[in-house]
């Protein structure tokens, strides 16, 4: 179980992420068009998965822009920002903010990503909501990086993503 905070208040994740060196759990989450979308799509590229409770907060819409900013200039990867809001509002936020570089996924129909990557929130207000993770993977799904953001309200160590995918 995670330990974080939510403006200094303490709250927990349902576990622990999982650990580098070891396989990513498969997922399967929806997509802006509401189709499936799984890990196996993407056999053979470098991912970053930005993991956030909802784009309608300032941080986990930063969080987004600024992996937009970035994503267009890495080689065989690909930035899936992962929420559990609806692909409506995702899609309404990527069209408002010019987002084009990065997927937007959701895990709104079964909530297993969250629970498979022990990153759902166990307490709190934000029971039930995916904590802010960064989960970063090779070419063959070995998780490589994992940052579990202590302060709920701070953004990710975005350079360390970056740096994972340059010595991997």
């Amino acid at each position: 179980m995670a330990n974080v905070t939510l403006k200094g208040n303490p709250i927990n994740t349902i576990g622990n992420l999982p650990e580098v060196g070891s396989k990513a759990p498969n997922f399967e989450l929806a997509k802006l068009n509401l189709s499936d979308a799984n890990l196996g799509d993407y056999k053979g590229q470098r991912l970053i998965l930005n993991i956030f409770h909802s784009i309608d907060t300032g941080t986990c819409a930063e969080s987004v822009r600024k992996f937009n900013k970035e994503a267009s200039s890495l080689e065989n990867t690909k930035v899936l920002c992962i929420s559990k809001d609806l692909p409506f509002a995702q899609s309404r936020f990527c069209g408002a903010e010019g987002i084009e570089n990065v997927e937007m996924l959701s895990d709104f129909r079964s909530g297993s990503f969250g629970r498979d990557y022990n990153l759902l929130f166990a307490n709190g207000p934000v029971k039930g909501l995916l904590s802010r993770c960064i989960i970063v993977l090779d070419e063959n799904a070995t998780v490589i990086h994992t940052e579990q953001v202590s302060e709920v309200v701070e953004e990710p160590n975005y350079k360390a993503a970056l740096e994972a995918l340059s010595n991997a």
